[in-house]
């Protein structure tokens, strides 16, 4: 059960989550979203809106996991970094099919114009790292950068928002965030038949804000946490489960203590049995005491010397059969005088402590027969002295009797040893 569980608690994982991608020189790598320790069940999501339209249009995006985060909204004018620069002579890159508006370094300032000062990079994706596009627009001088995808009929990819990451990018400290290829191409559409322009260049006014998550840089501990104390947890509750299964079910073996102080029981006071009826306090009547002898003279008392002081054994004519017993079953020892005992309904008898203990915290069954004291007793049949018969059921006691079998002739030298 526990492994199922774990099997599915990973199912999900994969299940909710999300692409990542990371891009180094033309490789595209495919990655969780959110991976164990990065937090896969609370994530920061974003909004790119271009505000000089009515109304707004809005995309989605999601931030960079380098550089500055968007703790404040972002309004500037949104620039291709195509509209102003291009690969520099000499440039590795250069020498191959560099898609138009990548922003891959290194890039030289073309034209007569340049940006201001609030300005947004628009870049596409391909050809380099994520971080390396940042780092150049930061370079240009832009307030932070929208990252288009690329067109998934040609790279096969679904056009879906991705987490940018990069492990060295501790000289970015412009935001950056990531819009779906889709968007990117409308995005880019407006630019060129929009009206408005900025420092030469036609531009839109771009709006960027970002919801973070309490919860997004904690997620990390506490995904460890849970995958670290899931087993033991299961485990336990299985345990605990187990053992609560156990608990009743030895319950139900037990003989409630009611039922158990309600049956009769009696005393041996050297002569014979005095009887006591059940929920009658055993604790109340003296041990030491001969109940059923009154005040005798020196003849008494040399009569009284010669009473055995375990119960007799008479013929089962003259009592029970259940009247003859002379020990304990549970502790083996002979019943002496004093001694309290406990009457079952199946008549057998035991020191009345020790029996209750058994019936009470162990089995409600009788330790001899196997009798449970919870249910009516059984009828009481008469012992015959030498009888070795079973009890019969009514159903089988009939005057059907089994054919005789005939005599078998006395064995001669002929006779074969194993019967046909």
């Amino acid at each position: 059960m526990v492994v199922g569980l774990l099997c599915l608690l990973y199912f999900n994982l994969l299940t909710i989550a999300k692409p990542v991608a990371v891009e180094r020189n033309d490789t595209f790598v495919a990655k969780s979203e959110r991976s164990l320790f990065w937090g896969w069940a609370w994530g920061t999501e974003s909004t790119v809106s271009i505000v000089d339209r009515t109304p707004p249009i809005s995309f989605p995006s999601r931030p960079a996991a380098f550089g500055a985060e968007i703790n404040d909204p972002i309004l500037g004018y949104v620039i291709p970094l195509a509209s102003f620069t291009k690969p520099c002579p000499g440039n590795s890159s250069s020498l191959e099919e560099v898609p138009e508006n990548s922003g891959c370094p290194n890039l030289c300032l073309v034209g007569d114009h340049q940006p201001g000062d609030i300005w947004i990079a628009l870049v596409q994706r391909g050809k380099c790292e994520f971080v390396k596009k940042v780092r150049e627009a930061q370079r240009l001088g832009a307030r932070a950068v929208v990252v288009g995808g690329l067109d998934p009929d040609k790279t096969g990819y679904p056009d879906t928002l991705v987490n940018m990451y990069s492990p060295d990018s501790s000289d970015v400290k412009i935001p950056a965030t990531y819009i779906k290829y889709s968007d990117y191409m409308q995005l880019y559409t407006l630019i060129n038949a929009s009206n408005t322009t900025h420092s030469g260049f036609r531009t839109l006014s771009l709006y960027i804000t970002a919801e973070y998550s309490a919860w997004e840089w904690y997620s990390p501990i506490i995904t460890f946490i849970i995958i670290l104390l899931l087993p033991s947890t299961l485990t336990f509750v299985t345990l605990l489960i187990h053992r609560v299964r156990a608990a009743r079910a030895a319950q139900r073996d037990r003989a409630p203590e009611s039922i158990v102080r309600g049956l009769p029981w009696r005393v041996w006071t050297g002569t014979g049995w005095e009887k006591h009826e059940g929920g009658e306090d055993p604790d109340s009547v003296p041990t030491n005491v001969d109940l059923e002898e009154g005040p005798k003279g020196d003849d008494d008392q040399n009569a009284s010397t010669s009473h055995p002081t375990t119960p007799p054994s008479l013929p089962p004519t003259d009592q029970p059969w259940f009247e003859s017993q002379q020990e304990c079953a549970i502790c083996l020892s002979e019943f002496a005088k004093g001694d309290k005992v406990r009457v079952l309904p199946c008549h057998h008898i035991f020191h009345l402590h020790e029996v209750d203990e058994w019936l009470i915290q162990r089995k409600k069954l009788c330790p001899v027969c196997k009798a449970d004291v919870t249910q009516p007793p059984p009828a009481l049949r008469p012992h015959v002295p030498g009888s070795e018969e079973t009890p019969q059921s009514p159903a089988t006691s009939t005057d059907v009797r089994p054919p005789s079998r005939p005599p078998t002739p006395a064995p001669t030298e002929r006779t074969p040893l194993l019967p046909h």
